[in-house]
């Protein structure tokens, strides 16, 4: 008999791996192989959907163990009882996670093997969607997915990407590699690994809002999409995360316990936020993803401005805002400290790696990220993004590029990139 492997990251990990019933369950075999490599011990749960697509015997050849399809099988049963299953897993993997289990583990429901599984299990319950772009994007869909995570279940994918139903978009499952990074990721018998734990991260996000009289403002477009994913992605990773967050309509998704929100208007009460905080401490990151207005009117109209009758054209007299990322680049020059790591970003419509380098070192940043807000689908708003990351000398004047995908993947990817980074304590 073939001995188990005695080297990997998942060393003597017991992982359930439940496959639903969706194409991306092809993609089991190579799972399997892959979890099996790096040292875990894998129990299948094959619904009876997955079986349509890949066969017990070939998962069983690769598991090494017999693969559970039934709740009401004796035989298996006496094998290895449902509860005993749960009991078991250090992991429940479930990979293909289609609509119908994300909608059935969201609900308790309990009708096959491997959601009553799901249902006694107290391991980690990491999910890998694959579905339809349509599927993934209707509100009940990400209503369930977004319940799942309230109560603790971890996530990896889906990516953007040529569907097997023909469309393009979102819903394509991780790759096994990826699936199995975020297994690792996890940590020992299903303990989270939390590279960010004790740090604390302070994000901007969203616009500024600059009064002209009581009813209109000057503004830009962002969503602050990609500062809530950057500081959601931070809290998952185990830090304590102040989110200051101009005018946007969204809400903290996941993980509300780490993030406290500060909600502000202007770019002066930006500016005071933020270096109140710096101020008092303890920073470790500031991640500057709020798109700060450069100008503000130099006189605010007390009422209403009423449209001439002459019907001559307005002339407003504008004064630079505070350059909040150069106040904090110098003053850590000034101090001479590397702390807090210090991370700005560039959103440019034309030579964007030429102004990214120019902010750098004018800024005195660790890092510059930079994305063309022109390109289509990433601007302002969009749910995607695709950034490069400039990295100052002092850190090797790295370059590194991250690849068009959702922007909780890439915020994912940059903290990825930036832990390793981190000042020492």
């Amino acid at each position: 008999m073939k001995s188990e492997p005695q080297t990997g990251r998942l060393l003597g990990m017991r992982i359930v791996l439940g496959v639903g019933g969706g194409i991306a369950a092809y993609k089991a075999a190579d799972l399997v192989r892959l979890l099996r490599k790096e040292g875990a011990e894998v129990q299948v749960i094959l619904t009876a959907g997955g079986a349509e697509f890949v066969t017990p015997l070939l998962l069983q050849t690769l598991s090494g163990r017999p693969v559970a399809t039934s709740l009401f099988d004796a035989t298996q049963e006496s094998t290895i009882g449902h509860i005993a299953m749960a009991d078991w897993a250090d992991v429940l993997l479930i990979a293909p996670a289609t609509a119908n289990l994300l909608a059935k583990l969201s609900c308790g429901l309990a009708d096959d093997l491997l959601s009553t599984v799901a249902l006694a299990c107290k391991g980690k319950l990491l999910l890998a969607p694959a579905m339809n772009v349509n599927m993934w994007e209707h509100p009940a869909v990400q209503e369930n997915l977004q319940r799942l995570q309230a109560r603790g279940a971890a996530q990896v994918g889906p990516e953007p990407g040529e569907l097997a139903c023909g469309w393009v978009g979102m819903g394509r499952m991780s790759e096994p590699g990826a699936i199995v990074d975020a297994v690792v990721q996890l940590g020992p018998h299903g303990a989270p690994h939390l590279p960010l734990a004790g740090k604390h991260v302070l994000v901007t996000a969203g616009p500024t809002y600059e009064a002209l009289d009581p009813v209109r403002f000057l503004g830009n477009r962002s969503s602050g999409k990609m500062g809530f994913a950057l500081a959601e992605a931070a809290a998952l990773l185990g830090a304590t995360v102040t989110l200051v967050a101009g005018p946007v309509s969204l809400q903290v998704s996941r993980h509300r316990q780490a993030i406290t929100r500060v909600n502000i208007e202007s770019a002066d009460q930006l500016a005071d936020q933020v270096l109140s905080r710096l101020e008092r401490g303890a920073l470790d990151v500031v991640v500057m993803a709020a798109a700060v207005a450069d100008y503000r009117p130099i006189q605010v109209a007390p009422q209403k401005l009423k449209k001439s009758d002459d019907e001559q054209g307005l002339t407003l007299q504008l004064q630079r805002t505070k350059d909040i990322l150069a106040m904090l680049g110098q003053r850590r020059a000034e101090q001479g400290t590397c702390r807090p790591l210090l991370v700005g970003f560039a959103a440019e419509t034309e030579q964007v790696a030429v102004h990214a380098q120019a902010k750098l070192l004018k800024k005195n940043c660790d890092v510059i990220i930079a994305n063309d807000v022109a390109e289509a689908g990433i601007g302002f708003g969009s749910d995607e993004n695709r950034v490069t990351l400039y990295f100052a000398a002092s850190h090797g004047s790295q370059i590194i590029e991250i690849p068009r995908a959702s922007k909780a993947a890439v915020s994912q990817q940059i903290w990825a990139a930036l832990i390793p980074r981190l000042p020492a304590p």
